[in-house]
């Protein structure tokens, strides 16, 4: 290890005992509480991810007042936003992560409405950067990356109405209309697309346990999507002959783009998640779908086209029954 990277990591452990004893000191000791426990799960100075009492007891927090939980995320979102540390922004992410998978439904609730205006990008991590050597700007890509993946989990929470490790029965979406149901696909896909856009030029980097770790979060995620994703393929390919050409179309582009997907997650996930049944059912649905737009389209050309040869036809009856005279009028023959 050089003299530079011990030098950090020993102004990171300094930074750390600064920010304990000062909230040691604060007057406002139930918000400090709550810091301390943020802390100690996402410290300075190590690769490996919080132990597992560590993320227990941020989910412990959950199980207060709804102030403590507020306090909670606020707490984490304060630390992920001031570091400069690309470690501690992935063990922030990491702990968001744990609270979206386990967390109270009250811990959720409150990270689900941060900040108050919501929107796709509410990490705000898209131009992170930790510039103190080649492995954190390499890992600084992981933390963009991972941020991006918990925006596109929590997206994906909003449109479906509840999260992905909670998965709604397959016959409540039965009732769904088309568009619904398209919507949710296309979200859907939103998170494959993302999941595909790893950093593919610093993989190297999966030997760290903490990186290890969150990729493995991902991947169970990706199962879920893929889960959810089979369903709704399942319903719309029941649904092909009632579907408008537009609902085709729109329903083509998602499973085009989702193909589009699979060999840029092959070389994070490799063999994992394979889901051979999935991809089968994407191919026979995508040819079905090709032929159905095929024959939408040619019955449209054939609805115009009789059209055309029924006003032509009414064109040369009314010059049959009808003459022009010289004053500009049509009178009868």
């Amino acid at each position: 290890m050089g003299y530079h990277k011990r030098l950090r990591i020993v102004s990171g452990i300094l930074k750390d005992k600064g920010s304990f004893v000062k909230t040691t000191l604060s007057t406002k000791r139930h918000k400090a509480s709550t810091r301390r426990v943020i802390l100690r799960a996402t410290t300075h100075g190590s690769s490996v991810p919080p132990s597992d009492h560590r993320i227990a007891a941020v989910i412990g927090l959950g199980h207060g007042s709804r102030f403590t939980a507020c306090t909670c995320i606020q707490a984490v979102m304060d630390r992920l936003h001031r570091t400069k540390d690309s470690s501690v922004a992935v063990k922030c992410l990491y702990t968001i992560h744990n609270i979206i998978n386990k967390g109270s439904f009250i811990l959720k609730d409150q990270l689900a409405v941060y900040p108050s205006s919501g929107g796709r990008n509410f990490l705000n991590l898209s131009t992170f950067r930790d510039g103190s050597d080649s492995e954190t700007c390499d890992m600084s890509a992981w933390v963009r990356w991972y941020a991006g993946i918990l925006e596109q989990n929590l997206m994906v929470s909003r449109i479906l109405g509840y999260h992905l490790n909670s998965p709604r029965s397959k016959n409540e979406i039965i009732g769904f209309l088309n568009s619904d149901l398209l919507k949710e696909l296309d979200v859907l896909v939103n998170f494959a697309d993302h999941l595909g856009n790893v950093p593919a030029d610093s993989l190297y980097l999966q030997r760290k346990s903490l990186v290890h770790e969150i990729v493995r979060l991902v991947s169970e995620d990706y199962r879920s999507v893929q889960r959810e994703i089979f369903v709704r393929v399942t319903e719309l390919g029941a649904r092909m002959a009632s579907l408008s050409w537009s609902e085709c179309t729109e329903f083509l582009s998602c499973i085009n783009r989702f193909e589009g997907c699979k060999d840029r997650i092959a070389v994070l996930l490799v063999n994992r998640n394979r889901n051979d049944d999935l991809w089968g059912l994407i191919k026979e649905t995508k040819a079905n779908l090709v032929a159905a737009i095929e024959k939408k389209e040619n019955k449209g050309k054939m609805v115009v086209v009789a059209t055309a040869d029924n006003e032509s036809n009414n064109l040369t009856r009314f010059s049959q029954l009808f003459r022009l005279a010289p004053s500009g009028r049509w009178v009868e023959f």
